[in-house]
């Protein structure tokens, strides 16, 4: 099985997915059936270890994925958690989007050292549900989890990941609106 976690930077998924990680390392040798054998793969680490962009955009203070090279990369991988923003764009059988409401976005990046630009930036890109739409026009609704993120803590998330590994959660999406912030 292939887990994709994504969403706009920001919203919580390296946090999350190294949540659930220790939790399944916590259970690892006890195989009860309570937790997947999946292994969390940090994309944006695989990315940056592996020189697998195209150039650096100096605008953006980003690397620019070379996504075909990640697809090779990960093509022999299963039994994983794909955690990015950009993990939608690959292969896989659920694909969660974390959300978090944008002004709470804005500042979360803020507070980690991003500029304002690029903080209002992913901000009104989370408005406009941009990486939800990709995901569900790439996955279909059937594979979509949607996770709102805002003022949660970041095992609550965690545990909502576990149930959506291990089926315990209906697919969901276009349930969080954050539009209002755009007008």
């Amino acid at each position: 099985m292939r887990v994709a976690v994504t969403g706009t930077p920001g919203t919580g998924k390296t946090t999350a997915t190294a949540r659930l990680e220790s939790r399944w390392e916590a259970h690892d040798g006890t195989d009860d059936g309570s937790t997947p054998d999946l292994e969390v793969i940090h994309l944006n680490r695989v990315l940056e270890e592996a020189g697998l962009y195209t150039e650096v955009d100096a605008e953006r203070e980003s690397k620019v994925a070379d996504l075909e090279a990640l697809e090779e990369w990960l093509a022999d991988r299963e039994d994983v958690v794909i955690e990015s923003h950009l993990a939608h764009h690959f292969d896989a059988d659920r694909v969660v989007v974390l959300r978090c409401h944008p002004e709470a976005l804005e500042e979360r990046l803020l507070e980690r050292g991003e500029t304002e630009a690029k903080a209002r930036e992913n901000a009104e890109s989370e408005a406009l549900d941009v990486i939800l739409s990709e995901a569900v026009e790439e996955h279909d609704l059937e594979s979509v989890y949607e996770i709102d993120t805002t003022d949660r803590d970041p095992d609550a998330v965690a545990s909502d990941l576990e149930a959506v590994t291990a089926g315990e959660r209906e697919p969901s999406a276009g349930d969080v609106d954050f539009v209002e912030y755009l007008v």
